[in-house]
């Protein structure tokens, strides 16, 4: 017969703080091929490829903090249902934040050198979006996964054409996440009220700035 063990809040604790140091200072494996694979690498002018890899970066930092945001409110979430949706979201973004990395090397490029900062300020956000209940923990998602769309489409509006490599991981990143935010309203997603949303994109935007180049 066998034993199913419960975890401690240590064992909690210790999980967490191996999920941070794989997520800022490793490379954790995606679970799905990455979408790249097939398009051709096209050699870029410098300019250009400086460009992409400022985009790709900003899409890596993305996603370290969403592994922070969605970690920290499946901490504290109340419900299972709810901790699993999260918890599943945030190995579909394992599988983006290890596609951006694969870029920004191929790009002869690097991850963003405050992505320490960026997951543990995400974190402590997500944990206090989480302390509210979980229909607030879900909106948060929804806003996130929306805002997150809105960049996407930017960044491949931005993106030098002959990038397909890099156009090819964000076109299934932005499907992702849009999948991610219908699946938090229907299970009872609330809708943040003003001025949250404003903040987070007010937020996003010095990210966004500062990834570029750092």
């Amino acid at each position: 017969m066998t034993t199913i063990r419960r975890l401690t809040p240590l064992d909690r604790l210790l999980d967490q703080g191996q999920r941070a140091l794989e997520t800022v200072f490793g490379n954790p494996p995606a679970a799905r091929p990455n979408p790249a694979i097939g398009e051709p690498e096209v050699v870029l002018e410098d300019a250009e490829r400086r460009h992409a890899a400022g985009l790709m970066r900003i899409n890596h930092v993305g996603e370290v903090c969403a592994q922070a945001l969605y970690l920290g409110q499946a901490t504290v979430a109340r419900d299972e249902a709810t901790r699993e949706h999260l918890l599943h979201a945030a190995q579909e973004e394992t599988d983006h934040l290890a596609w951006c990395a694969d870029r920004l090397r191929e790009l002869d490029s690097r991850p963003s050198l405050l992505n320490p900062l960026w997951y543990a300020g995400s974190y402590a956000i997500g944990t206090a979006a989480g302390l509210r209940g979980d229909g607030w923990n879900l909106g948060f998602v929804v806003e996130t996964e929306r805002q997150v769309e809105a960049h996407i489409d930017e960044h491949l509006d931005h993106l030098p054409p002959a990038d397909t490599r890099s156009r090819a991981i964000l076109e299934v990143m932005k499907a992702d996440e849009a999948r991610h935010a219908d699946n938090a309203e229907a299970a009872g997603a609330r809708v943040l009220p003003f001025p949250i949303p404003s903040v987070m994109a007010a937020a996003s935007k010095v990210m966004k700035a500062v990834a570029y180049r750092i």
